[in-house]
């Protein structure tokens, strides 16, 4: 090798260095700027709510609660709750018969919100509108009873039902789509009655938030029909444009609540249509992923709450953190009484595998919600022999050229030809399990199979990215070069006997 490439390939090997050390600072940054100062606890570390679900047993609806629409539920459920990140929650039927509930456990403080976003039945209806009026109650049903159509006792508990209570503002579903139904709007503001619904949630296709382009805020939900909802949200609305207020007003109703209920001044025949109400980015995204994944079987209340302590799981943390450091210290201890010189390769690999890993998980935390469990550190913990093996095999295949004669600093490279292919073989068979695993898993083994497959793509970046350059400039170090006693290349290392040495011992 010339002395020019050899010096070129010296400044970009330290020059990758730099990028790698001054790319851990910056996301250092970026994680304090961002508050990501914190690691998420799981369940198991952090403790959380525990919610059971109980089904709801209306006049002769007992046969409907069978164990295939429990376990719908549960799916629909774990898919929503999955929709807001990698929360580590667990979503379980327990029970028999009529008697079986959903139970679900979330960590931490985001409990109460998921619990309330996963119990909705989210039975979506789009009613005509007969009668709009104040929340307040009313001492006359003459407005209601002129709507033709409208049965008495509709009107008397019109006139009766009082919206500005909050527990008339729940929702729950279990209304009959081909019936009148009396009910609030979500604010509290205007209560009504409501025709029987034309166009129904199962003929919704797909959800999405957005925000509205021209003011920057202002959150909705969009929703897109399939081809039979879009011929009868299309007939609906044509109808509506024809008929005075507010009869002209289409109501958007889930779980038994107004979400809105606009007024129709043309026909939509697109086959979309939006929900609109004074959203939140967290109201419209909540209820996007409930629309967005189904309809539960059945509606359910809610029945008992705990708070879930952490003191076990706190125990078993400090457990797998003293084995995980003794891990990561004996793969030390190894790496320098064995390789000596070359193993502070090693060393300084693993502390940068760790920097970047811990910045992951802050990170992560703070992006996705994802949640360090004990399947999670198990994962970690695992992933130190994938990254040690990494560098065993790049060292053992540079002594091997070494001992074949090969100068230092040509057996670095030719080292790393061959043992790369085997170093992404090994990895790439780590990933494809760690994703088979989370895909096909649920509860804490999803948790184990994210940060095995985390740890594995960092083992790659650093091995590409830092150890093999950090070899090349140690290869240059007349140390290393020249065979030194604690080098790693010594002869005695390498276990090479010299000519001379074996006439002498002749």
């Amino acid at each position: 090798m010339s002395a020019n490439k050899s010096a070129q390939t010296q400044s970009r090997a330290l020059r990758t260095i730099s990028i790698v050390l001054l790319s851990i600072v910056a996301f250092t940054g970026v994680a304090v700027i961002t508050g990501a100062t914190s690691f998420k606890l799981g369940l198991d570390l952090q403790g959380g709510t525990s919610v059971t679900l109980q089904p709801r047993i209306g006049a002769g609806e007992t046969g409907k609660i069978t164990s295939e629409s429990i376990d719908q539920a549960v799916e629909i459920i774990r898919q929503r709750v999955n929709s807001l990140g990698v929360a580590e929650s667990e979503v379980s039927a327990q029970g028999t018969g009529v008697n079986r509930q959903i139970v679900i456990s979330v960590p931490g403080e985001t409990g109460r919100r998921i619990v309330d976003l996963v119990g909705q039945t989210a039975e979506l209806r789009f009613r005509p509108v007969l009668v709009e009026g104040s929340a307040a109650p009313t001492l006359t049903t003459d407005t209601a009873t002129a709507v033709s159509g409208v049965p008495v006792e509709v009107s008397n508990a019109y006139s009766t039902l009082d919206c500005t209570l909050a527990e008339n503002r729940q929702g729950g579903g279990g209304d009959s789509p081909d019936a009148v139904l009396v009910g609030c709007d979500r604010a509290g503001i205007n209560k009504y009655i409501l025709g029987p619904a034309e166009v129904l949630g199962r003929q919704v296709t797909s959800a999405s938030s957005q925000i509205d382009p021209t003011t920057g805020s202002g959150w909705y939900v969009t929703l897109e029909f399939n081809g039979e909802g879009t011929t009868k949200f299309g007939a609906m609305t044509t109808r509506l444009t024809n008929l005075p207020a507010p009869q002209n007003q289409a109501a958007i109703v889930l779980d038994g609540l107004v979400y809105s209920a606009p007024r129709i001044n043309e026909a939509i025949n697109t086959g979309t249509a939006q929900i609109t109400g004074n959203f939140t980015q967290e109201d419209a995204a909540d209820l996007s992923n409930v629309l967005k994944y189904g309809a539960l079987p059945l509606a359910f209340d809610r029945g008992e709450v705990q708070q879930i302590s952490p003191t076990l799981g706190a125990d078993q943390l400090r457990g797998g953190l003293i084995a995980g450091i003794l891990g990561l210290l004996l793969v030390i201890i190894y790496s320098l009484l064995y390789y000596k010189g070359l193993g502070l390769a090693s060393v300084s690999s693993l502390l940068v595998a760790a920097a970047i890993a811990m910045l992951s998980f802050l990170l992560l935390g703070e992006w996705i919600a994802f949640t360090l469990t004990l399947a999670g550190i198990a994962g970690a913990i695992v992933s130190i022999g994938i990254t040690a093996d990494s560098f065993i095999v790049y060292f053992e295949r540079i002594r091997d050229e070494v001992r074949e004669g090969r100068p230092l600093k040509s057996a670095v490279e030719t080292g790393w030809a061959r043992a790369r292919r085997t170093v992404v073989v090994a990895d790439m068979v780590s990933l494809i399990a760690a994703v088979l695993l989370y895909f096909f898993a649920v509860g804490g083994v999803r948790g184990f199979a994210f940060t095995l497959g985390l740890m594995t793509f960092i083992d790659l970046i650093v091995i590409f990215f830092f150890t093999k350059p950090l070899i090349t400039v140690m290869a240059r170090l007349n140390y290393f070069n020249n065979g030194g006693k604690y080098s790693g290349f010594s002869d005695n290392s390498l276990g090479v006997i010299r000519k001379s040495e074996a006439g002498a011992s002749n």
